[in-house]
Formats: C-alpha cells, structure tokens, sequence
C-alpha cells in the first residue's frame, strides 16, 4: 500500500491528471478493505441527486457570459462615476469592480484578464503609482471568493454536507457568513487606496457622467440585487437563485444588448462547461475517496495525532493558515477544497471549529495564496499580463498581502464576524 501510495504522488508531481489519482487512490482503499469497487460507480452517481449542484453549471455560463459582453466596462464606468469623488477613488472602485467579476465568474485569473487591461491604464492615467496599479490589480483579482454567488463557497457546502457529520449548515448560512468577512477586506484594502491617494486631486462628481454609466448599465444594475435578494430573504433556493441569473444574462445581453450573437452561445456553453465538467469529475472521484478515507477512520487517526501535540484551537488555527496559505501557491482553489476539506473539516470539527467558519478561513486564505509568494498563481498571470518582472510583482503585492493577511487574522480569530449573520 505505502509503494502504491508513493507511485500515485510521483504520478502526481509528472502531471496525471487528479481525478486519476483520486479514483485510484479510492480503489486502493476500498479494494484492500474488500469492498466492493461498485461502490465508487454509486458515489459518483450520488452527484446526480445534489439538486443544489445544478448552480454550478448554471452560475457559471452566466459568469462566461457576463465576461463575454462589455458588462465590465459598464460595471467599471458606473462605480468610477458614483464614487470616483473619494480620495482614492478610482483605487476603490477598481476593487469594488473586481471582487463583483470574481464573485460571478468564480474565476480568479479571469478578472486579472478581462478588467487588467481596462483598470491598469486608467489608474496610471489618474496618476497613480505604477508599483501601486501592478500591487492593487495583481490581488483584487482574487477577491470576490467570499461573495455569493462565487464557485468556491458553492463547492465548499457541496463536499462539507458530503461528508454526512453531526453539524450541518445551508448554502444560505454559508453565503450569509461570507458578507461581513469579504466586506471586512474590502474596508481594508479601501483605507490603504484613501491612504496612499490623499494628496490627489479629486475627481468630481458629475450628474453628466454619471447619468449616462447609470442609463447604460441600467439592465445589470439589478443582477446582484436580484440574485443575492432572492437568496438572502429565502425566496429562492440557491439552484433556482443560479436558473434565474443565466435567464436574467441571457435575456440582457443577447436580446437588449445584442452584444453576443445567438450563434456564440453555443462557444460560450462550451467553454464554460469544460470547466464545470473538469470540477464534477474530481468531485466525483473525491466522494469515493472520501468515503475510503471514513472507511479507514483517517480523519479520526488524524484528529487523535494532531491532538496529542497540539491541545489549544488557537493554536491549531495559526498552523492551519499557514498551510492554507502555502496550498493556495501550489493548488487552484477547487483542487485544494476537494482534497483537503474531507480532511480538515472533521479535526477542525474536532477543536470546536464551526464548519461554516472553517468555510469562510479556507477560502479567505486561499483568496491569498493566489498572490503568496513564491508561486502563487495570480504573480505570474499578472506579470505576463502587463509584461512587468516576476520580482516587481512580488514588491508591488506586498503592502497588499500584508493587509489581507491582517483581515484574515481577524477573521480567524473573531468568529463572530462570520457566523453572526447566519445566526450560528
């Protein structure tokens, strides 16, 4: 088992696929605890009786699409001109106007992408500092992760209500719990913008410019008050909260806006699909494997181990951001959810760790990790983006890592930010 165990991690480090590795890693288990390898068709099959799994897809096109059209530049157009008059500004704006992309594409590198190339040149044209441009760009691109309806939060309640334990939790709590921590670093980022733009000239406010951003974003405005309404007040389940917003897209952009023709969606569908079909098939493997993982009482042996060297949740929680962190540089983000939540969930569990909480420290400081450095992945897309050194990146984030490492603290170590809105 231990000479398999290790030719699965080289295959790994060569570059097999995971779901590969994960299904393997399954059948090992279950086949030298004699059971029947049938039941790894059967977990795979449970995927199709999660009715709350059908957000995934859903949410996604109607993030492909948003990205599609020039829903960004509308939506940076009309948040520098209702707040372009604050000191900073255009900084905030700029983060204001990333967290939302993620939060509906769920993809971190994208935004870098898709807004970059709109930001980058109108922070340097309002005169500020390039290290500060490349800084604010390179981590706002991963903000948005704690906001509903962002993949990540979607993908963590899916795989945590898996793993069938005595404390359970909605999707509800779970996007409720996100709000106040998500908009904590927002706050944060935000008086660090207003700090280092105080003496700048202000942008004034003016009914000319913002009259016509309002009028021509007039059909997206709604989306967020839409989905989100829908979600909070209980109205809508969070599948039917996912049906509505690919209508409400679709209907907005192909009809009014006309800015995708009829004959693109198929591309669209496509592309975003082979995303979607790449996280339910390493979600399926995962539930298999998670299962031979209980089977074996792991997560038991696991907890009882750390147990014995480390008795305080205080402590525990400092280590356990700290190999979040360096996950976040090696692993994407959906990756490391369905390997390590199986894992974590029942030793957090264990240390009096509310699940939801745990959900909003995993994702809050994998949402870092994307800028951490060494590898993390977002230095690179940004120095390839804006064709800046890799060593540059690194100096320009910094000021920012500091400060959302700050917010992450906090929101380890007071859970009542997190679990006050859900009522926990």
């Amino acid at each position: 088992m231990i000479i398999a165990s290790l030719i699965l991690i080289l295959l790994a480090l060569f570059g097999a696929p995971l779901f590969a590795i994960i299904t393997a890693g399954a059948i090992l288990s279950f086949y030298n605890a004699d059971i029947d390898l049938s039941v790894i068709a059967i977990e795979i099959y449970r995927l199709a009786e999660m009715p709350v799994l059908l957000a995934i897809p859903l949410f996604t096109f109607a993030g492909y699409l948003l990205s599609e059209s020039n829903a960004p530049t509308r939506l940076v157009n009309l948040t520098h001109a209702l707040l372009g008059w604050l000191p900073g500004g255009l900084a905030i704006v700029a983060l204001i106007a990333c967290a939302l992309f993620t939060a509906f594409t769920g993809a971190s590198g994208v935004t870098i992408i898709a807004l970059g190339a709109l930001l980058y040149p109108a922070l340097k044209e309002a005169g500020y500092n390039d290290n500060f441009n490349l800084g604010l760009i390179t981590s706002s691109g991963s903000l948005g992760v704690l906001f509903a309806p962002a993949l990540p939060l979607i993908l963590y309640g899916v795989i945590a209500q898996q793993l069938g334990l005595d404390i359970s939790f909605t999707l509800d709590e779970l996007f409720l719990a996100g709000l106040l921590p998500g908009i904590l670093m927002l706050v944060m980022l935000s008086a660090w913008c207003f700090w280092q733009s105080r003496a700048q000239v202000l942008h004034r406010i003016s009914l000319k410019e913002a009259v016509p951003a309002i009028r021509a974003a007039i059909w997206e405005i709604p989306l967020p008050f839409i989905v989100l309404g829908g979600i909070y007040s209980g109205y809508f389940a969070v599948s039917d909260a996912a049906a509505v917003t690919v209508m409400y897209v679709l209907i907005v952009e192909v009809l009014i806006y006309r800015e995708i023709a009829i004959k693109a969606i198929p591309k669209i569908m496509r592309e975003s699909m082979i995303l979607v079909g790449a996280i339910l098939v390493i979600l399926g493997a995962s539930l298999a494997s998670t299962n031979a993982m209980i089977d074996a009482e792991i997560p038991t042996r696991l907890f009882e181990t750390i147990k014995q060297h480390i008795s305080s949740p205080l402590t525990f929680l400092a280590l356990l951001n700290i190999l979040l962190l360096v996950l976040g540089t090696m692993l994407d983000i959906f990756s490391a959810l369905i390997i390590m939540v199986p894992l974590l969930l029942p030793i957090a569990i264990g240390y009096g760790v509310d699940p939801v909480h745990l959900g909003i420290i995993f994702l809050a400081n994998m949402q870092i990790g994307y800028f951490t450095p060494p590898v993390g992945m977002n230095l690179f897309i940004a120095s390839y983006r804006f064709k800046k050194p890799i060593l540059t990146v690194y100096r320009a984030t910094l000021p920012f890592f500091i400060i959302l490492l700050c917010a992450v603290l906090i929101i380890t170590y007071w859970p009542a930010l997190t679990l006050t809105l859900p009522g926990r």
